[in-house]
C-alpha cells in the first residue's frame, strides 16, 4: 500500500539542456485522488512518478530519482536517438536486403541483410518483398548451388544481456539479425477437429512438430501449450482445444534468422523456377571485443561487392511508428544497431548516451543493456525520462517523434486504456510491460488545457501482477486537478 507520506514531492533538479524552471515554493502534496489511484497497486509494489509542466515546474514527485526497470519505455530512448541522429524521413536506401551471385557455374546465392526490419515473404507483399530478389535471380539463371544468408552487416549479438531465456522461443524475444524476414517469427496454426481426436498443427516446415494435443468437447477449457527449447528445431504441442474453437495462430521466435531467411529464399527460388542444388548456409560476423567496437565492421572502407538486386524499404519514420505504437521489440533492437556504422550494441548505446547528454541526463540516471526493453538489466529514473521528454519538445523532430507514441483509447498499445476517461485521446505515451514491471511515460493534456510531461514506473509487483490500473487512475487524477 502506498502511504500519503510517500507522496511528498521532491524538488526537480535543473536540466542542463533547458532553462531552469522558475523558482516557486515546494508544491503541495498531490490530491488525495492520486494517492487513492496509486493505492490500487498490488501490495509491495514500488512506484516512481514524476509529473511536470512544460516549464519544468514539478507537480507530483514520488521516488523521482530511484532507478526502475523501464520495460518497453526503453524504446523512448532508442527512437529519440534515431530521430536526433538519423534522417528518418529520407528513402531508406542503405538498409534493404540484397542478392548477389558468386561463381559462374551453379553460382552460390548470397542473400544479405543490412538491418531492414520490414523484409517480407508474405504472398500479398507489395513493398520490400523477398520475392523481388527471387525474381531477379530467376531472370539471370535457372540453376544455383548453395543459398547463403549473410547477416555480417551487424555483429552476431542475437539476444541482449539480461533477457530471460524463456522469452527466446517467442516473438517478444526472437533472435536479432541484420538479415530479418517476416519479423523473425514463424507462425504455427492450431485447428481443433472432433472431440477426442488430435489437433491439426501446421507450420511452414522449418521446425519439426511433436503434436500430442487433442480436441476437447465443445465449450471445454483451452489448455494448449506450445514449447520450443532455445537451440532446438522441435516444437512440442500439448494440451487441449475445444471443438469448434477458431484456429489459433502461435508465432514462434527463431534462433538463427539468417538461416531461416536463406531457407525461405530457397523456397521462393524454386517457386520462381530456379533449381537449388546446394545447401542452406549462413555467414555471421563474430561479436567484437568491447575495445574493438566502433571500427565500422570488418568491411569498413572496402569496395562493396556488386549486387544483382537491392530492395529499398519505405522511409525509417514509417517503421518508427510501428516500433513505438505497437511496441515491436525486434524493430527496436535493430534500430539500436542502426544508430552506428559498426552495428554493435555497445556503439548503439554510446549514441543513446550522447543523445541523453544533450538532454542533460547522465549515468547513473540510466543504464541500458538493449534497445527495446526486454532486458532485466535496464534501469532508468523517472526524472531522466521526463528530462528526455521535455527536451524532445524543443527539438525540430520533437512533434514527429511524439506522433509515434500510442494515443490513449485510440491506437497502439493504449487502445484499451483510459477508455471513457477525460484522458481518452488526450494522452500520448509509451507503455511498458515486463516481469513485475509496468511503465507509462509521455504527455497528457490536463483539465486546464496545459500540457504535462510525466513518467510512471511500477516494479516488484508480487506474482507478476499488473499495476497499470493504479498508474492510469493516478494520471487521470493528476489531469483532473490541473
Amino acid at each position: 500500500m502506498i502511504g500519503t507520506a510517500l507522496l511528498l514531492p521532491l524538488m526537480l533538479a535543473g536540466q542542463a539542456a533547458l532553462p531552469s524552471p522558475p523558482s516557486s515554493p515546494t508544491p503541495p502534496p498531490p490530491p488525495p485522488a492520486v494517492a487513492e489511484g496509486l493505492a490500487k497497486a498490488p501490495p509491495g509494489t514500488r512506484i516512481g512518478l514524476l509529473v511536470v509542466d512544460a516549464d519544468g515546474r514539478q507537480i507530483v514527485a514520488i521516488r523521482p530519482d530511484e532507478r526502475f526497470i523501464p520495460a518497453s519505455n526503453t524504446k523512448l530512448f532508442t527512437t529519440a536517438a534515431a530521430f536526433a541522429t538519423l534522417d528518418v524521413a529520407a528513402p531508406d536506401t542503405s538498409s534493404g536486403a540484397t542478392v548477389r551471385l558468386e561463381g559462374a557455374e551453379r553460382p552460390t546465392v548470397i542473400l544479405a541483410g543490412h538491418g531492414d526490419a520490414r523484409l517480407s515473404s508474405a504472398p500479398d507483399c507489395r513493398v520490400d518483398c523477398l520475392s523481388t530478389l527471387a525474381t531477379a535471380v530467376a531472370e539471370r539463371t535457372r540453376i544455383v548451388g548453395d543459398v547463403v544468408g549473410d547477416d555480417t552487416a551487424f555483429p552476431d549479438e542475437r539476444w541482449p544481456q539480461g533477457m530471460s531465456w524463456n522469452n527466446m522461443d517467442s516473438v517478444y524475444g526472437t533472435g536479432v539479425s541484420a538479415l530479418t524476414l517476416d519479423d523473425n517469427a514463424l507462425p504455427l496454426t492450431v485447428v481443433p477437429t472432433t472431440p477426442g481426436s488430435p489437433l491439426t498443427v501446421t507450420g511452414d516446415g522449418y521446425f519439426q512438430i511433436d503434436n500430442s494435443a487433442t480436441t476437447g468437447p465443445a465449450g471445454s477449457a483451452r489448455t494448449l501449450t506450445v514449447e520450443r527449447m532455445p537451440g532446438s528445431d522441435r516444437v512440442h504441442v500439448s494440451g487441449s482445444v475445444p471443438a469448434k474453437h477458431a484456429p489459433i495462430v502461435v508465432p514462434l521466435g527463431i534462433d538463427d534468422p539468417a538461416h531461416h531467411a536463406a531457407w525461405r529464399f530457397a523456397q521462393l527460388l524454386r517457386t520462381a523456377g530456379v533449381m537449388v542444388t546446394g545447401r542452406i548456409a549462413v555467414r555471421h560476423r563474430p561479436p567484437a571485443p568491447a575495445a574493438m567496437q566502433g571500427d565500422g565492421g570488418p568491411t569498413a572502407g572496402a569496395t562493396p561487392l556488386p549486387v544483382l538486386a537491392r530492395l529499398t524499404p519505405l522511409p525509417l519514420v514509417e517503421d518508427l511508428q510501428r516500433t513505438n505504437k505497437m511496441s515491436q521489440n525486434l524493430h527496436g533492437e535493430l534500430l539500436l544497431r542502426r544508430l552506428t556504422a559498426s552495428g554493435s550494441v555497445a556503439d548503439g548505446h554510446a549514441v543513446v548516451a550522447a543523445t541523453l547528454a544533450r538532454a542533460g541526463v547522465a549515468t547513473p540516471a540510466f543504464d541500458f543493456a538493449d534497445g527495446a526493453g526486454m532486458s532485466n538489466y535496464n534501469r532508468v529514473t523517472p526524472r531522466a525520462t521526463v528530462a528526455l521528454l521535455r527536451w524532445a519538445m524543443t527539438q525540430p523532430w520533437g512533434a514527429a517523434w511524439r506522433a509515434t507514441l500510442p494515443i490513449a483509447a485510440t491506437d497502439g498499445t493504449l487502445t484499451r486504456r483510459f477508455v471513457g476517461t477525460p484522458l481518452a485521446g488526450r494522452l500520448s505515451a509509451k507503455t511498458g510491460t515486463l516481469n513485475a514491471a509496468n511503465a507509462l511515460s509521455g504527455y497528457l493534456t490536463a483539465a486546464s488545457g496545459r500540457t504535462l510531461i510525466f513518467s510512471a514506473y511500477a516494479n516488484d509487483m508480487p506474482g507478476d501482477a499488473s499495476a497499470t490500473a493504479a498508474i492510469d487512475a493516478a494520471l487521470v487524477a493528476v489531469a483532473a486537478a490541473n
